[in-house]
């Protein structure tokens, strides 16, 4: 009987020849297997729910229904309603997200009579996709303008995908700040800090300013969408005595994760900046890899240091790095916490930290290690000629060591 329930209760799964997760419904109305178009299975859960909400529609259509009863949401989908106590209720095809009056979730609940999250549809519906519409054009645009390839590319589909799941593809022109925080009421369930909240939102703002700039649209829903929270997480740089730790258990990591993890080390780079790296060039016989495509402050020229270079191919054509981001920096996180860091707020990215805190103990110059590292906020001088000699960068590079 368990193993029965089971069965009835996976929906997603992953084939051998895709990274994406894919769904799988058998009903009367026939059976749907289905690529949900993306890798996160966060993003594929909410892809699946009006899918799943039809397939059990169907299933109960099947069966003789009570006199009387009927089924219907209990909110209207794709808005936000007054909640009590001051707060809020968003209100999604499945689902009702109750928030107190300073946004946080207090309560998850079905949207719909008897326990029902959706409407019965016609026998003989199909289950599909968030339909495509002229607001696709427009985040197209987007990506082609800003040249957005690789794992940024992937990050900013899933979130536009997962804006219309919400919306119900709701029109851009139509939509409201109140459609943008349905998104950041999605991302505070699932725990994200107000800051990742805002960069990943900041892909579709970005998509829709630059419409508004071109006369296609008058109004930019995920505008000032975020609250300003002090949720912050203090992440703390790793010492000599971590490090150590480190270096005794490297045999614990693959050859790729240890190469990884050496380049983040010496190098200061964020963790997705090394998986954008494709190929490399060399100045003055300095070998060197660009990175930092999200932004333009955060682009630039990082030589590879003498502690990584005996690590590396002879040469890096194509991508250096295999799989995706977040699963290895669950690897790399793990890892740390396996050789005996176990502050939690020691992970991966606090060997940037680390990598700063060495530069400036070193007396490396201000405007270096902005070179080096990417420049947290626009300057002035960031955006003049190509920056210092790759070989005089790589001097100072050297220094951070591993």
């Amino acid at each position: 009987m368990a193993r029965e329930r089971a069965r009835h209760k996976t929906y997603l799964l992953k084939r051998p020849e895709s990274e994406n997760w894919w769904i799988k419904l058998r009903s009367p109305a026939g059976r749907v297997e289905k690529s949900l178009g993306t890798p996160d299975k966060a993003v594929a859960e909410l892809l699946a729910l009006p899918m799943i909400a039809q397939h059990k529609g169907l299933l109960l259509a099947s069966r003789p229904t009570p006199a009387g009863v009927t089924f219907q949401h209990e909110y209207e989908p794709g808005r936000e309603h007054p909640g009590p106590d001051g707060g809020r209720i968003i209100a999604t095809e499945s689902e009702l997200i109750y928030l107190d009056k300073e946004g946080r979730i207090r309560i998850r609940g079905p949207n719909g009579v008897g326990g029902l999250s959706f409407a019965i549809p016609a026998p003989g519906a199909r289950p599909s996709l968030p339909v495509k519409n002229s607001d696709d054009a427009i985040f197209e645009t987007y990506l082609q303008h800003k040249n957005i390839t690789g794992h940024f590319e992937r990050e900013a589909r899933n979130v536009w995908a997962l804006f219309k799941t919400l919306t119900n593809s709701k029109p851009l022109k139509d939509a409201t700040r109140d459609d943008g925080r349905l998104l950041v009421a999605h991302f505070d369930g699932r725990g994200l800090k107000s800051a990742t909240i805002e960069k990943k939102i900041a892909w579709l703002k970005a998509a829709t300013n630059l419409a508004i700039k071109e006369g296609r649209l008058k109004f930019n829903p995920f505008s000032s969408v975020v609250p300003k929270r002090d949720d912050k997480v203090v992440r703390l740089p790793l010492d000599d005595m971590d490090m150590k730790a480190i270096k005794s258990g490297l045999d614990r990591l693959d050859k790729g994760d240890r190469v990884l993890l050496r380049l983040l080390a010496c190098t200061g780079m964020r963790l997705s900046e090394a998986f954008e790296i494709d190929g490399e060039a060399t100045e003055k016989r300095i070998r060197y890899v660009i990175v930092g495509h999200k932004t333009e402050q955060s682009k630039r020229r990082v030589p590879l240091p003498a502690g990584v270079l005996a690590h590396l191919p002879k040469a890096i054509k194509g991508r250096l790095f295999k799989g995706g981001e977040p699963a290895a920096s669950k690897r790399l996180n793990r890892f740390l916490r396996d050789v005996g860091i176990a502050d939690t707020r020691k992970v991966a990215h606090s060997l940037r930290h680390r990598a700063k805190d060495r530069l400036r103990a070193e007396g490396c110059p201000l405007d270096i290690q902005y070179e080096l590292l990417g420049h947290e906020t626009k300057t002035v001088a960031s955006g003049y000629g190509r920056g210092s000699p790759v070989p005089l960068l790589r001097q100072w590079i050297d220094k951070i060591g591993f």
